[in-house]
């Protein structure tokens, strides 16, 4: 059958390029189909930088079709429904395709409806992000003369949930350096209780928090934007608190594809129900989960991607061969590179019980302790990651 593939990956993000490509290096015989309808790949992690003037948002793209490994077969269109009793899919071309297995990883998708008043505001260009337009966080940084600057992110779980608050700190070392930091006032309003879940960093980037004399407010829920009189909602606790800005930048609320969210596939909070150590589906066996879709109880980066495909890869290749899918070893290993200023990085690596696991490695870089802040950790951030994800990670190599 022309339309039957042995595996089919949705998405030609991190998660289902690097599926694809350690697949092929593992069998170049396996008939593998990646369906995702983006003509660009960008390296999100970058956005970061592009935010604070400090990198090209043009070196953060690549186009897909140069990124689909050789002997993938990549359908340019959209996913509209996964009927998995059936094993096929259905897209947006009117065709549907059956599998043997199936690899989910189309990332999420932002959703601005889910705080009041946000559309407007992003339309007006009342608030920026670096999750939607990185290029135009940088412009607004370089117009705001002073005031009230607001960082926030939802009560939705987020893409690097740290990323919210580095370029906070870029921000305030960008106003330190143009000397208008005793006309800026910076608040950080967020929904958790702490601005860190790794004890070892949070203490770092509480001192970060003192340096830059930033007002940090916990347990601030956002729920709604007036973008006409520029003041934000949230609610904390059982009260409203209204906070008026100047300059406003926040993380949109984000959730699993709606293909995702209202199918069986999903668990009660609406993202991918998979077994958090084997990534396997926890209903379908010849279903995995990669990247940001999945319901994992860890942060959705791209480094916990690095960590689970070779699980994926591994349970495929077993149940291929007619043997269990026993690999269990994915610990929830995460990394946030949280840059606290120009030139200055902390990398926290975590796993789901929120341990403090650094790579070896960096002992190499003659980086000793990775969370207080260093500048080799920048030149990581800076060149060695992007570096490594171009050439290695995307090519299915170890990294």
């Amino acid at each position: 059958m022309e339309n039957h593939f042995q595996i089919i990956i949705i998405g030609a993000g991190t998660g289902g390029i690097m599926t694809a490509a350690s697949l092929i290096n593992t069998n170049e015989s396996l008939n593998v189909l990646i369906i995702d309808p983006s003509e660009k790949h960008y390296y999100q992690p970058a956005w970061t930088l592009v935010g604070a003037g400090t990198y090209d948002f043009k070196d953060t793209a690549r186009q897909t079709k140069d990124l689909i490994p050789n002997g993938v077969t990549w359908l340019k269109n959209k996913v509209t429904e996964i009927h998995p009793e059936q094993n096929k899919i259905s897209a947006d071309n009117g065709t549907s395709y059956s599998y043997e297995y199936l690899v989910v990883a189309p990332g999420l998708v932002n959703n601005l409806s889910l705080v009041e008043g946000l559309e407007e505001a992003v339309k007006t260009g009342i608030v920026c992000s670096n999750y939607i337009d990185p290029e135009f966080t940088w412009k607004s940084l370089q117009s705001f003369k002073g005031g009230n600057a607001l960082f926030t992110l939802p009560t939705t779980p987020i893409k690097c949930g740290g990323a919210p608050q580095k370029i906070m700190y870029l921000a305030a070392d960008y106003f330190r350096r143009k000397g208008i930091s005793d006309k800026v006032k910076i608040t950080f309003a967020l929904p958790g209780g702490v601005i860190f879940g790794v004890k070892e960093v949070a203490e770092t980037l509480m001192k970060v928090i003192y340096r830059y004399h930033i007002d940090l407010k916990t347990l601030h829920g956002l729920f709604k934007i007036d973008p006409v009189n520029k003041i934000a909602y949230f609610k904390n606790e059982d009260r409203i608190v209204e906070i008026p800005f100047n300059f406003l930048h926040l993380a949109p609320p984000q959730e699993a594809p709606r293909f995702i969210k209202n199918s069986v596939l999903a668990n009660e909070a609406g993202w991918l129900d998979v077994d958090i150590n084997s990534l396997q589906h926890n209903k379908f066996q010849n279903i995995f989960g990669v990247g940001d879709v999945a319901g994992l109880p860890t942060a959705k980066t791209g480094a916990a991607i690095r960590k689970q495909v070779p699980v994926v890869v591994s349970n495929l290749i077993n149940m291929i061969l007619g043997a269990k899918p026993d690999n269990k070893s994915y610990n929830g290993y995460s990394s946030c590179p949280l840059v606290t200023g120009y030139g200055k990085m902390v990398l926290a690596e975590f796993n789901y019980k929120n341990e403090f696991t650094p790579d070896p490695n960096l002992k190499k870089m003659l980086i000793s302790d990775s969370s207080k802040e260093h500048w080799r950790l920048w030149i990581l951030k800076k060149y060695i990651l992007p570096y490594l994800y171009w050439n290695k990670m995307l090519k299915g190599k170890e990294v």
